[in-house]
């Protein structure tokens, strides 16, 4: 029997996936799988992962015909998955020694939906911990508890998949696929989900996942059309949000982090090419018009001025790219 799943997409990671799968083979036991979803590497890393296959226990080689993107990785890995536990790891990150046991144990022992756990960030030679926004550790606690208040950090701003464990029964409910297709932000949708429709979690202290920050080809670095997919994301986490019975305290949570991030890429509009700057500011405002207005309205004027001014002045631009269409969370709620 499968205890444990681990899930490691790759894509085009030559230069970071030697010491990914060296921290593999350090937490390699009997009933753990690894399962290393290739999205169509073109530059070697797909030799590492064959050779990785025969090499490390348990190690399982997914490969896709065409590049999906992280999302479809994962879900690839998911389908595949034979364990009672899953949890995830990126193909240019890394684990500490044994990390994977201390991991499972803590939800054996917490007998909980999922357990979320610290992170290193590493950003050329530094690196800061970065913890669970959750005040309470080493407690079963109620996923929907920890969504609100509004204006502070909550566990749903810290959507990374990679950081916790998460229950075979979780998988069966539907609750750990991805939006097929996201490039951005795929994790936004997936950790309101859980939090909105799990029954129990916790957090706890562990620092044993090694983040890799400012990586050349991720997608944070890159100012091209894909980064645009944090839209369709937040619109996702809007359109489920408003279907929610206590949607009229949660969706205040829902606009100001879409807000946030919206005011964020605005922030740094010159990273991206001319013409998806362009489109990102139209996307914005059509987002910005798209929220229920009175909780809108509410969520800016509760931004410093720096933020509330570029979401303002965004918001009176007229509308020239078509966005695909979404249903109105205002009109849902």
């Amino acid at each position: 029997m499968v205890k444990l799943s681990v899930i490691v997409p790759f894509y085009n990671v030559l230069s970071y996936a030697p010491e990914t799968l060296r921290s593999l083979r350090a937490n390699t036991r009997e009933d753990f799988e690894f399962l290393l979803v290739d999205d169509c590497s073109t530059d070697g890393t797909i030799e590492l992962l064959e050779r990785a296959e025969r090499e490390i226990p348990g190690t399982v080689l997914l490969r896709h015909e065409k590049n999906g993107g992280l999302a479809t990785a994962r879900n690839t890995g998911l389908d595949a998955a034979r364990g009672a536990y899953l949890t995830f790891l990126d193909g240019d990150d890394w684990l500490a020694p044994g990390h994977l046991e201390r991991l499972l144990a803590s939800i054996e022992e917490l007998d909980v939906d999922f357990v979320r756990t610290d992170h290193v960030q590493f950003t050329g030679r530094s690196r800061a911990i970065h913890r669970v926004p959750v005040g309470r550790r080493g407690e079963v606690l109620r996923p929907r508890d920890a969504i609100l208040p509004a204006d502070r950090s909550t566990s749903v701003d810290y959507p990374m998949a990679w950081a916790g464990i998460y229950q075979r029964r979780l998988l069966d409910q539907g609750l750990l696929h991805f939006t097929d297709g996201l490039r951005t932000a795929e994790d936004r949708p997936w950790i309101w989900r859980l939090h909105r429709e799990a029954e129990s979690f916790a957090a706890v202290g562990l620092l044993g996942t090694f983040y890799r920050r400012g990586v050349a080809s991720s997608l944070t670095q890159i100012g091209d059309i894909r980064q645009l997919d944090f839209i369709r994301a937040f619109d996702q986490v809007l359109e489920e949000t408003a279907k929610d019975p206590d949607s009229d305290q949660l969706l205040p949570k829902a606009v100001r982090t879409y807000c946030a991030v919206i005011s964020h890429h605005l922030g740094s509009v010159e990273r991206f090419e001319p013409a998806v700057a362009r489109k990102l500011r139209s996307m914005s405002a059509a987002a910005l018009r798209r929220m229920p207005q009175d909780i809108l309205k509410d969520a800016v004027g509760s931004m410093d001025a720096e933020r509330a001014t570029r979401l303002r002045r965004v918001r009176r631009r007229p509308l020239g790219v078509p966005v695909p269409s979404a249903a109105s969370a205002g009109a849902a709620a």
